[in-house]
């Protein structure tokens, strides 16, 4: 793992016990001592878990051209955001299908911030400083200076006052402040990864361990990277490389509510937009469904489902959720399996059966 970048908390993991794995590009804690369930369970049952996401890329958006040249990059609508709002969107190729999903940060009229995905950094950086020399619009990736730390549960809002230079009670769902954090200044917003209430934390390296260690002295628990993906997928969110890829569309994905085709004549249509606009007449030849398992079992990514014993797609993400009573799955299917035919899905060589149903799997306790 020598080639691997280490964030600013990599020997705070290593001390808490932390076992480390390669992920996109970084060495992250994949769990810690105890173990990823015990961590699931912690942000799932009322207390608040900390999360080193700092392998996520950052980029700031300044100029008069700021809001057109979002509005050409991105599939929402830029336009809605007030200043302090987050929007969650995707960068589409010309064929239409995803180069990342994002979220974007209105700070004001000239000047916003991307959180985009690690795997993706370089790529969409390049992407996006290609098609800023159209407009009059500068694009930094500020990622190598900046931490990002996932706050969530729902004792993170007190954990977190104790640091932050603002009432946090002022911060609503998808909303962010600017301000002092810690012997700092940065971003906090209420968002998240998990179906809890909590924050995302972007502050300079300088003070990362400063405000790890002090979330950690005011309860937070360590969470790794397994215990992330099992909250996000009983949710139900997607994942670049999984439920989102540059092989599928919104149109595939069941994200067309981000996309947006009547942004009005800002400078033509989005990126992507015609491709997005045919995919849709023409019909998607699979689409994204949620399923539960009625059999025991735990549905794996790429494991085969089945509808009336014909080979109808695979499991994009899978996993064994505690508060569900069973295994849930994110999967694509053929479009005619969307809604009709009696579901399987393969694992170990057994059909075990499954029954369609909606996300999330289990109740979100996100505060809007």
């Amino acid at each position: 793992m020598t080639d691997l970048l280490k964030t600013p908390l990599f020997d705070a993991h290593v001390a808490l016990g932390g076992k480390i794995v390669p992920f996109a590009g970084y060495e992250l804690p994949v769990q810690y001592k105890d173990g990823a369930l015990k961590e699931y369970t912690a942000v799932r049952d009322g207390e608040a878990g900390i999360f080193d996401i700092t392998h996520m890329g950052q980029v700031r958006v300044e100029g008069k051209d700021a809001l057109a040249f979002l509005q050409y990059v991105t599939t929402n609508d830029v336009s809605k955001l007030v200043d302090g709002q987050v929007q969650y969107s995707a960068l589409l190729s010309e064929q239409g299908t995803f180069i990342d999903d994002i979220t974007t940060y209105k700070i004001n009229d000239e000047a916003y911030y991307l959180c985009i995905n690690a795997a993706n950094r370089h790529k969409d950086v390049a992407h996006l400083q290609k098609e800023a020399a159209k407009f009059d619009v500068s694009v930094t990736d500020e990622s190598d200076e900046t931490t990002l730390l996932a706050l969530q549960g729902a004792k993170a809002q007190a954990a977190l006052q104790t640091i932050a230079g603002f009432d946090l009670e002022t911060v609503g769902y998808y909303k962010f402040a600017r301000g002092k954090i810690a012997s700092a200044g940065g971003i906090i917003s209420r968002t998240g990864y998990t179906g809890e209430d909590g924050f995302e934390i972007y502050i300079p390296n300088s003070i990362a361990v400063e405000v790890w260690d002090v979330l950690l002295a005011q309860g937070a628990v360590p969470i790794g990277l397994a215990a992330r993906d099992m909250l996000r997928t009983e949710m139900g969110y997607a994942l670049y490389g999984h439920e989102i890829s540059d092989a599928v569309t919104p149109v595939e994905a069941k994200l067309m509510w981000i996309t947006k085709l009547d942004k009005g004549d800002f400078i033509g249509k989005f990126i992507g937009q015609e491709a997005v606009e045919t995919r849709k007449a023409e019909g998607a030849q699979k689409r994204l469904i949620a399923l539960k398992l009625i059999g025991r079992g735990i549905p794996r990514e790429h494991y085969k489902v089945f509808v009336d014993g014909e080979l109808s797609g695979e499991v994009t993400s899978g996993m064994h959720s505690p508060l569900a009573g069973g295994g849930v799955a994110l999967a694509y299917v053929k479009p005619e399996h969307v809604t009709d035919g009696n579901l399987t899905v393969e694992i170990r060589g057994k059909q075990i059966e499954a029954e369609r149903t909606t996300t999330p799997f289990v109740r979100s306790n996100v505060r809007k």
